[in-house]
């Protein structure tokens, strides 16, 4: 058995970097507050008896050998930024429970087959830099130099970000796993949603990953003195923002599964008193099926041009980053159900709606998650909760799955 309240321990230790007067925490990627993260883990994964090191893109990443070092890995983890002003469990439950996995493992004398790894992967949430996922898509092999140039609200780039941290921004292909080398990646995290608790459940099985799409809307008009141009000559971009976001809410709700979220907005020059020249805002569409998620797309790119068409305002769409969704692994599931009645708990099956890191190895290697109740369905918030008990069904779930994965 995991030691609950050695995992609740520290979840509250690492709670306590990046955390905000008004409330919950902020650790951004490439900042002190992240450092602080990660050496606090390292010490964990230390006490674990585990190898640290960090690779070329900044990945937390504590082994524990397995009887055949050559064989291929079993990697468990998450990760440990966090959104503005987010909560205590979404990412670091993963990490925290795959570092308790490992030292019950060493404590109770347990030798695997497979080595197994867990990492904290750098920047998963995307927040600073509008690109997300960082540590998998390096260890994916999916890191395009040109996109480290991507810049944060100051000016700063991947790049730049990287070298002020001791990275080297034109060796991040060095932090790719090599074809074969990795047997299976199992993540552990807070659902995020209210199934799992609407169903009176503490931990679920995930079938899937919903796919993020991430678009930024620019409207270009005219702007004007909001007291002398007269309503029938405005070339009002926000008017035209305005109704495109409730098309965006029109057309996701439309489906059943797709969900479209416009979570940015901003207005230039921004005066009171003055009608915007330009209007920008972010969208995110997401759904399980690509296609269905593509013809949504599409919709909205069709009804947002005429919109703008009418009201004498251009339109520019900027492609972020487009994600497909993620399939998990049959046998993964498996693994994770036969955990499941093994611990009493029954094995629900859920999709996930929210984006994870697995979506970016799928081409390397077979993927499998676990979510553990979260409380009101509430998360990216102060008042994120899961309970000691569920982050303990979680992570012992999570260790039968890995003891089954690694032999």
């Amino acid at each position: 058995m995991i030691n609950s309240d050695r995992l609740w321990d520290r979840l509250g230790q690492l709670g306590n970097i990046g955390k905000q007067e008004a409330g919950g925490i902020t650790r951004l990627s490439f900042t002190p507050e992240e450092r602080a993260a990660k050496d606090l883990v390292t010490g964990f994964m230390k006490e674990a008896g585990l190898i640290v090191r960090e690779d070329e893109v900044g990945n937390l990443i504590g082994r524990k050998e397995g009887k055949n070092p050559a064989a291929p890995v079993v990697l468990v983890g998450s990760h440990i930024d966090s959104v503005p002003n987010g909560g205590d469990y979404d990412g670091p439950l993963g990490v925290l429970a795959g570092v308790e996995v490992l030292q019950t493992m060493q404590e109770q004398g347990i030798e695997t087959e497979h080595p197994i790894e867990v990492i904290a992967f750098t920047d998963e949430e995307g927040t600073r830099f509008g690109y997300g996922m960082i540590g998998s898509r390096g260890i994916a092999g999916l890191i395009k130099r040109d996109e480290l140039e991507q810049a944060d609200k100051n000016g700063v780039t991947i790049a730049e970000a990287m070298r002020q941290t001791g990275l080297d921004p034109d060796r991040t292909s060095l932090a790719a796993r090599t074809p074969g080398s990795v047997k299976a990646y199992v993540e552990l995290h807070i659902e995020q949603g209210k199934v799992l608790e609407s169903r009176g459940l503490s931990v679920g099985i995930v079938t899937g990953v919903a796919g993020p799409l991430w678009l930024n809307f620019v409207f270009e008009g005219e702007a004007g003195h909001a007291g002398a141009t007269p309503m029938n000559l405005r070339r009002d971009p926000m008017a035209a923002a305005a109704q495109v976001m409730l098309v965006i809410e029109e057309e996701a709700g439309r489906t059943g599964t797709s969900v479209g979220t416009v979570g940015r907005l901003q207005a230039f020059p921004g005066g009171v008193n003055v009608i915007p020249g330009r209007v920008e805002f972010s969208l995110d569409l997401r759904d399980v099926d690509e296609a269905i998620r593509d013809e949504v797309e599409q919709r909205i790119y069709e009804r947002a041009e005429a919109i703008c068409a009418k009201r004498n305002v251009t339109l520019k769409v900027e492609l972020l980053q487009r994600i497909a969704p993620a399939v998990c692994s049959d046998d993964i599931q498996h693994a994770v159900a036969e955990a499941c009645e093994a611990e009493g708990l029954e094995a629900f099956r859920l999709p996930s709606g929210a984006g994870h890191d697995c979506m970016q190895l799928v081409g390397l290697c077979p993927v499998g998650m676990i979510f553990a109740r979260s409380k009101d369905g509430i998360s990216h918030n102060p008042a994120e909760f899961t309970t000691k008990e569920d982050c303990a069904n979680g992570a012992q779930v999570l260790y039968r799955t890995v003891l089954s994965l690694a032999k």
